[in-house]
């Protein structure tokens, strides 16, 4: 047998190892273990991820599904190299949409793509995906990680998760006891969440900043790091809200704004007054209003303007919900 080396073309070659995937499956399994709660099975690393709904606890239960991703704020995350937080960001996008359906998230899945695998970044993104997984009380029981040279840039990664939640079947919120008279209680959000950004990149091209420039709204923070704050998770405080029967509906604040999220769960034939000068715009908004002379309809239907979360909840229980998401930590 000839001792030379073939000249064959390898599948490394082609410029996808194989041996560098494994080798992140292996860093990022105790991340993933650390979410596990009722109802988790298996670890990574087989086909598919089995969840148990019994086990955490469920009788009769309707699955909801949510997937989504974060948009092109992930090409700030690229830019500045802060990539432990754009994670937190995927799970939030997805469990913040299951919860308005009064369903628990109970598993998460991933899907990380690049050209060429960095297992620094692919395991930093991972662990912000972890920690949003045990901030919402889900558990991460598997994603894909795929290299595709010739399709991503250097350097560059796209990232899409997808959430599976449960919920009684008759305690399914889908707006449906929303009633005349009823108050809307807006949640502040954690700055920009997870929508934007586009336009966001565009007014901060055009007023002259760098990502490591101090943010003009945000004093002793760089642009990029004040951009890239984590989407806020609000599982746990609305789930325990829906449990106490204080809510009549929820709706989360993304693309499209107030009026348009707020919209997606009000019964036919009823409205929402929204009094605008019931908050103060926070500075980060007023910011981007003024240098990009947007619009204020504009900023309204692009922006979620400080707002994460808008509860509605019966006139007789507003100070109760009140208090409630108040000891929980929100700003309401």
């Amino acid at each position: 047998m000839s001792g030379r080396k073939s000249d064959g073309l390898s599948y490394k070659d082609a410029g996808v190892d194989i041996d560098a995937g494994n080798a992140l499956v292996a860093r990022i399994a105790p991340l993933a273990a650390a979410t596990r709660r009722a109802g988790s099975m298996d670890g990574l690393g087989g086909f598919g991820g089995f969840f148990d709904p019994a086990a955490a606890g469920y009788r009769d239960p309707l699955l909801v599904g949510a997937t989504d991703g974060v948009g092109t704020k992930l090409k700030i995350a690229i830019d500045t190299g802060r990539h432990d937080s754009i994670g937190i960001d995927l799970v939030a996008m997805c469990v913040n949409d299951l919860v308005v359906q009064g369903a628990e998230p109970l598993f998460f899945l991933d899907y990380f793509a690049s050209s060429h695998l960095d297992g620094d970044v692919a395991t930093a993104v991972i662990a912000g995906i972890a920690e949003g997984c045990r901030t919402a009380g889900c558990a991460l029981i598997g994603g894909e990680t795929a290299e595709m040279p010739g399709l991503y840039g250097a350097g560059d990664y796209d990232l899409a998760g997808f959430a599976v939640g449960a919920v009684e079947r008759d305690r399914l919120l889908r707006g449906e006891a929303i009633a005349d008279g009823d108050v809307l209680l807006a949640l502040g959000s954690s700055g920009l969440h997870s929508n934007g950004f586009s336009l966001v990149r565009r007014v901060s091209e055009a007023a002259g900043l760098g990502y490591g420039d101090d943010a003009p709204f945000a004093a002793g923070l760089p642009l990029g790091e004040a951009l890239l704050m984590p989407t806020r998770i609000y599982v746990k405080v609305c789930l325990g809200a829906h449990r106490a029967g204080l809510l009549n509906g929820l709706a989360h604040i993304t693309g499209g704004g107030l009026a348009e999220n707020l919209a997606r769960i009000l019964p036919a034939g009823r409205g929402a007054d929204i009094d605008l000068a019931s908050w103060e715009l926070p500075p980060l908004f007023r910011w981007l209003g003024k240098a990009g002379r947007l619009a204020g309809p504009e900023m309204l239907r692009t922006f979620n303007a400080g707002v994460g979360m808008v509860a509605v909840v019966p006139a007789d229980r507003q100070a109760q919900a009140i208090d409630y998401f108040t000891a929980g930590g929100e700003v309401v």
